[in-house]
């Protein structure tokens, strides 16, 4: 297989969710703030911020020290299955997609290249957006919640794609919004596009910076490895 200008492509691309194929990041704001306000505090936008591309442990983490609060395993258990309930409520409402995104993924997945989604969200909120976004454009997926704890910023997500489709993340683009998705990705030894949504990327090693999706295809992704 090549592309139309002769170029190898990529051996697997692996595809972010949140910011990056659906503008979901703002969705999530709402649980996020009601929850801080249920704990007794409110939430700052600086904080809410770090939380971008993050897991729901450690978003939880930030959220109880924000307010003040003893993160007791508990405790911790009943906000995560709160945040859960209420973002899939939001989620089966309408999941916005990010410019360009449904585009690019169906002009990628007709070249036969494998494809993953590779989320910090967990499995029962990703099988909710997939309604949306569509499973048949992905070859696996992995979730917030299938990585005993080695979420991103940590290489595992990324690593477990690519031993799922059975080839080398040095080969491979991963798409990405945010610093701490993006730095997984590179950890892995992906190459990474990235396209900021809610908070900035500072530029670095073996990752592109976009403005959006708007446009991409195949024989870009397969530059990106050039």
């Amino acid at each position: 297989m090549s592309t139309s200008d002769g170029r190898r492509p990529p051996a697997a691309v692996l595809w972010d969710m949140d910011g990056t194929l659906v503008d979901s990041e703002k969705l999530w704001d709402v649980p996020l703030f009601e929850l801080a306000e249920r704990l007794g505090g409110t939430l700052s936008q600086a904080t809410r911020d770090a939380m971008v591309g993050s897991n729901m442990t450690a978003t939880l983490a930030m959220l109880f020290a924000e307010v003040g609060r003893e993160p007791d395993q508990e405790a911790m258990a009943e906000a995560a299955e709160w945040i859960t309930s209420r973002t899939a409520e939001l989620f089966r409402a309408g999941l916005p997609w990010r410019p360009g995104a449904f585009e690019a993924l169906r002009a990628v997945r007709s070249s036969g290249v494998p494809m993953a989604l590779v989320t910090s969200t967990e499995r029962r909120l990703t099988e909710v957006a997939l309604d949306t976004i569509g499973r048949e454009f992905f070859d696996v997926t992995v979730c917030g919640d299938e990585v005993d704890g080695r979420n991103k910023p940590l290489p595992e997500p990324y690593l477990k794609a690519a031993r799922l489709l059975g080839v080398s993340p040095v080969d491979c683009v991963a798409v990405e919004d945010s610093p701490t998705g993006t730095a997984a990705a590179v950890a892995a030894g992906c190459t990474v596009l990235v396209v900021p949504c809610e908070v900035p990327v500072e530029p670095g090693e073996r990752r592109v910076l976009r403005d959006s999706l708007v446009g991409v295809d195949l024989d870009e992704l397969a530059a990106l490895l050039s």
